[in-house]
């Protein structure tokens, strides 16, 4: 999935104003970042004993501060995940607000007026603003083993201000897990996984697995394509390296899968001309739905799109590329991909 499919993954660099880093050299004498120290006890669901907090994240760093963090900046989708658990963080970084100032869907059930938007589109990040804030801890997800929408120009002075956590969301990981270590990251940092409401969510996120698995032994052979649309090329992802596709996968979804060597650098997805978009046929094509790729109405400007099978018969669904990690929020998802692949008919 990364790095820029989307028009909001521009590259728009970072223009850091000149204080902030003699802010960010401020605070990081004063020990801001008192991070990758090892420690023992359950430091792979996080823990808090003798006023310490550790985390052990999925890119195998231990984190540890002296108490548990409040000044908390997150990715927009991890900070929309942590507060369905009810954990608020004083700022995001990502997606947050659309061009008619309407909170982005990545915003979740987030009140984005709350919180401070460090950057609202890819390579995006006020480090002034950020340091401002004085950040206790970073949260983002990861791909490919790099912070998810951390800008690489400006990385070492965001990284020096407080300690970042990464959620795994590509490659080995799988949604259930991905699910499960935001979880745990929420309840590290004061959620009461106990609730009724929560235990709701899972036990609705549970009911909708069980009904992809019927959907697909009730209708078996239905194809999925995974597409996304830009100007100029139609990208088909792969199932094998993204966290919902690949738990998908488990509960019997058939996907066309692109060929192995063509996928970009990263393994996520092959790279088609619209002369080419043809390339692939389907059943059911789930199309991304971020902010900036194009969608259907504005496809049909493209001929091979029209063409497909699946959008001749008026089988296309959205695609929630970047999940939520919450139960409440991939439920949801998954109630939509069984409905939709229990409609589906075969035209390819």
């Amino acid at each position: 999935m990364p790095k820029s499919r989307t028009s909001y993954l521009s590259r728009r660099g970072l223009i850091a104003a000149g204080g902030a880093l003699g802010l960010v050299a401020a605070l990081t004498a004063c020990g801001g970042s008192d991070s990758a120290k090892s420690g023992a006890g359950d430091k792979d669901k996080g823990a808090a004993t003798s006023g310490t907090w550790t985390f052990k994240d999925d890119l195998g760093k231990d984190v540890s501060l002296k108490a548990k963090p409040k000044n908390i900046v997150a990715y927009t989708g991890t900070a929309a995940a942590l507060y369905d658990y009810g954990v608020q963080v004083k700022g995001v970084f990502g997606p947050t607000k659309t061009a008619d100032g309407k909170a982005d869907a990545m915003a979740g059930s987030m009140d984005i007026s709350k919180v401070e938007i460090l950057g609202n589109v890819y390579d995006e990040f006020n480090v002034e603003k950020y340091a401002a804030l004085q950040p206790e801890l970073l949260v983002t997800n990861t791909w490919d083993g790099s912070y998810w929408f951390v800008p690489e120009a400006s990385k070492d002075k965001i990284l020096k201000l407080a300690p970042p956590v990464a959620i795994g969301v590509g490659g080995d990981a799988s949604l259930d897990k991905a699910l499960e270590r935001t979880a745990d990251l929420a309840k590290s940092l004061g959620a009461d996984l106990n609730t009724k409401q929560t235990a709701d969510a899972k036990a609705r996120f549970e009911s909708a697995a069980t009904k992809v698995r019927e959907a697909t032994k009730a209708n078996p052979g239905v194809k999925v394509l995974v597409g996304s649309g830009s100007a100029d090329l139609f990208y088909v992802s792969t199932p094998k390296t993204s966290a919902d596709l690949k738990y998908f996968e488990t509960l019997g979804v058939e996907f066309v899968t692109p060929e192995q060597g063509k996928l970009d650098a990263g393994g996520f997805f092959e790279s088609l001309s619209w002369e080419n978009a043809g390339k692939y046929k389907a059943d059911l094509v789930l199309l991304d739905n971020r902010t900036g790729t194009l969608q259907p109405e504005e496809l049909k400007a493209k001929p091979t799109w029209t063409e497909l099978p699946a959008v001749k018969a008026g089988q296309v669904a959205p695609r929630v590329t970047e999940p939520i990690y919450s139960y409440d929020k991939c439920a949801k998802i998954l109630e939509d991909l069984a409905k939709s692949i229990q409609n589906a008919k075969k035209v390819s």
